[in-house]
């Protein structure tokens, strides 16, 4: 990749084709899923290395919960697993991690995991590791135009005074830039629920490899994507 290039200082990812890489396989979803957690670990590993800030991650929807139970308390215990396996390394890469999403519906093993992961990386400087789990955008626009309507009621803001500014600083994404890319995988072409406010001018980059195939060869040619377009924003150079 041409080092002048212009590296995104926020990219999303859409994880997806987990499922389909193991049926390709004849190996159980599960499998897919390991294999997808193996896959971001390179991929945070690459960013970082890259100079992104902020890598945000598709990881759990909250339409995911109606997949069939056993793989849902599979994913569960995979994020559990993955806290235990990825901490000492990212805490040696200076990665920070973050979550975003209603936590309230999972278990107090899976909570207890994500503080664990959330308290020991909170020193990392090198780039932020957002997991989004149980996310929904559409949830998360709900409950900010909620907690604006409180205030108003409140009488501490008025309706009018609310903008653009004052709707992003009540989302899950306040302390974080925008996505400049987002990235999806398995040949799928829509954003399903994800960061719908926050990608108004997001770049977007498809492509047919699975998640689990995804790494550092993959990341590079989509940031060099990225890199070759021109971003003007609405405006006329």
């Amino acid at each position: 990749m041409n080092e002048n290039k212009k590296i995104p200082q926020h990219v999303a990812i859409i994880m997806d084709g987990n499922g389909r890489w193991a049926k390709q396989r004849g190996k159980d979803r599960s499998e897919g899923h390991f294999a997808g957690m193996m896959a971001l670990r390179d991929t945070v590993k690459a960013a970082a290395e890259m100079g992104v800030k902020y890598l945000t991650v598709y990881a759990f929807s909250t339409e995911n919960w109606g997949r069939p139970q056993a793989e849902v308390e599979a994913l569960m215990q995979l994020v559990c697993k993955g806290v235990e396996m990825n901490t000492p390394e990212l805490r040696e890469r200076g990665v920070r991690v973050e979550v975003i999403g209603a936590r309230e519906r999972f278990s107090s093993e899976v909570n207890a995991a994500l503080d664990r992961i959330i308290s020991s990386t909170a020193s990392g400087q090198r780039m932020t590791l957002v997991l989004a789990l149980n996310y929904s955008s559409r949830s998360e626009l709900t409950a900010a135009v909620q907690r604006l309507a409180r205030r108003v009621a409140e009488g501490e803001i008025r309706a009018e005074q609310i903008d653009e500014q004052m709707i992003s600083q009540s989302l899950y994404t306040a302390s974080m830039p925008d996505p400049d890319l987002i990235i999806r995988t398995s040949g799928e072409c829509r954003l399903s629920n994800f960061l719908m406010w926050q990608a108004s001018y997001a770049e977007f980059y498809f492509t047919p490899t699975l998640w689990p195939d995804f790494g550092e060869e993959q990341l590079r040619e989509a940031v060099e994507a990225f890199g070759a377009r021109d971003r003007r924003y609405g405006l006329v150079k």
